[in-house]
């Protein structure tokens, strides 16, 4: 059984979007079974750098939609990215320095923050987007 499995509750009404929550889901997913099938830190680090690098990728592709049409909590959602971005690169810096291992409770942390952003942040924009022809 999947760490964190998707819901089709947790679709924003974007396809693109939906898509690359999706594809975040899956990178939390393998984060999760390397931490449990006890891989090397190395693995670890791989897959924790492929989760940044598409997050800030993604955060970057709703954005410009956004700002694109005029979504008006844009300046609250960005800040929500960039806290978010900023405490995983804490995170990834401090794992490189060897000083933080990737547990359990960065996997649950991963899951519940993006849980949270999807559902709540995210899902706000959904219609807002849609009502201007963004499907």
């Amino acid at each position: 059984m999947a760490f964190f499995s998707w819901s089709d509750g947790y679709s924003v009404g974007i396809r693109e979007i939906d898509e690359q929550h999706k594809k975040l889901v899956t990178l939390v997913n393998q984060l999760y079974e390397a931490m449990q099938g006890g891989k090397a830190s190395d693995v670890l680090g791989t897959i924790l750098g492929e989760l940044i690098r598409y997050t800030k990728y993604h955060f970057s592709a709703e954005e410009k939609l956004m700002e694109t049409h005029a979504y008006p909590e844009l300046a609250a959602h960005k800040q929500e990215h960039m806290d978010l971005t900023e405490k995983v690169i804490e995170l990834e810096n401090k794992f490189k320095a060897g000083k933080v291992t990737i547990s359990l409770e960065v996997g649950k942390f991963l899951k519940e923050w993006l849980l949270r952003h999807i559902q709540g942040t995210d899902k706000k924009y959904g219609p807002y987007l849609n009502s201007k022809g963004v499907k």
